[in-house]
């Protein structure tokens, strides 16, 4: 007979006395494997390629956890399809605190409203913890005889469709942005996909493409490699103050991209927890910022609740704004 076909033929009293038993017994399993996780590497899938910003964002964090766990943090790769190939294996992944995804808030803020998922983005996903928000650019080639926003856009208007702008995908944050920056100033910019901003940003230095907004592009700026015409922000860059937040010339530009740790549903909230806590001490490393800072990037850390609302937020915002537009996958 099992255990709970034995509380049944109990008095309700004592059956109902049983199943909190069982409850207080699951809790402390579920404690006493948080006390012991991780005792084998954990895996972090990166759905983007080697060299963009989720791959900058995760490292520091990876090796810093390694070292306060005991266990090595592993970054794996699996880009492509705006990084929905590599959150569906998460998302098919045992709940049993191995393996996480390292995401840009694309892949689920604005994806799943373009195209269908394999994944519902509130759903089937455990918020851990957010690791980085992101000063997206607008840099142009230092061949674009512009060196303001006007200036660009001007230039824009003169070339319809000739100026291409490189992102990280159809569905991107930066591909958004483009759409909405096309609208918002009248003008025709040419959108070229690409697989990851580890892949655009060699084409942008090479002069394949004259625009890039990726935080990977940050350290070419002051090697000359680059025009930092505005930033997408909250605030005006600090090594960049008198090049202005994108927001003050075009008011529905205002965007902020995040970068955030996901487990499969189903993980243990002890294993989650504590995975937190270690982030939001590593966030504050004045060495990390230093790190992030060269790709653009700012170390933040939030509780589990913190990013659920974050990520529900931007779900409905960017939704709106897709509908809006009329923004489709091709």
């Amino acid at each position: 007979m099992n255990v709970l076909g034995a509380f049944k033929r109990l008095p309700a009293i004592a059956w109902i006395a049983g199943l909190v038993v069982a409850a207080s017994a699951g809790t402390a399993r579920a404690q006493d494997a948080a006390k012991d996780w991780p005792n084998k590497p954990v895996k972090i899938v990166a759905n983007y390629g080697v060299g963009g910003s989720a791959d900058n964002t995760m490292r520091p964090y990876a090796e810093r956890l390694a070292k306060a766990l005991g266990q090595q943090f592993v970054v794996e790769f699996r880009g492509g399809a705006s990084g929905t190939i590599g959150l569906e294996a998460v998302m098919k992944s045992p709940p049993d605190g191995y393996t996480f995804a390292i995401t840009p808030s694309l892949s689920l803020m604005i994806v799943p409203h373009l195209r269908k998922t394999a994944y519902h983005s509130i759903n089937d996903f455990k918020p851990v913890s957010m690791l980085t928000t992101a000063t997206v650019l607008f840099a142009v080639h230092p061949t674009v005889p512009a060196n303001t926003l006007q200036e660009a856009v001007a230039y824009i208007k003169q070339n319809p469709a000739k100026i291409g702008w490189g992102t990280a995908g159809i569905g991107s944050l930066s591909h958004i942005m483009l759409e909405v920056m096309n609208r918002e100033a009248g003008i025709e910019i040419l959108h070229v996909p690409y697989r990851g901003a580890g892949e655009s940003i060699v084409d942008f230095l090479s002069g394949v493409i004259q625009i890039h907004s990726d935080p990977n592009t940050f350290p070419h700026i002051a090697q000359g490699k680059g025009k930092l015409l505005a930033v997408i922000d909250r605030q005006r860059h600090p090594d960049y103050p008198n090049v202005p937040v994108l927001k003050e010339v075009f008011p529905n530009l205002d965007f902020v991209g995040w970068f955030g740790l996901f487990a499969p549903q189903g993980t243990p909230d002890a294993i989650v927890n504590k995975l937190a806590a270690e982030i939001a001490k590593i966030a504050k490393d004045p060495e990390v910022e230093t790190i992030h800072r060269k790709f653009a990037l700012s170390p933040v850390a939030t509780t589990p609740a913190g990013l659920a609302e974050a990520l529900k937020n931007d779900y409905d915002r960017f939704g709106k704004i897709i509908k809006d537009f009329g923004i489709k996958a091709e």
